[in-house]
């Protein structure tokens, strides 16, 4: 625990805040929450406007959010279709 105040405890309430935002989508993106991380990431851009990095990583989780929107474009009507079937054969 000290270990971490060493690091923060001469950064700025700006910094911290930021530093805060991103390391929170850090850990949304390891678990596939892109919707979260990409508000985390605009949340961190409220201290740091304009910061490439979290720019980068909002396109990215658009990007991410888009994959997976079509990918349960595609999906769901299978499952649908499968689970018709099984009930129209029992």
């Amino acid at each position: 625990m000290a270990h971490h105040s060493e690091h923060t405890e001469h950064l700025t309430h700006d910094e911290l805040k930021f530093r805060e935002h991103t390391e929170r989508a850090g850990h949304f993106i390891k678990i596939d929450l892109f919707r979260s991380a990409r508000e985390e990431y605009k949340a961190a851009l409220q201290y740091h406007p304009g910061d490439e990095t979290c720019l980068r990583q909002i396109d990215a989780m658009n990007a991410n959010i888009s994959r997976d929107r079509k990918t349960v474009l595609v999906v769901a009507p299978l499952v649908i279709i499968l689970i018709v079937a099984v009930a129209l054969l029992v």
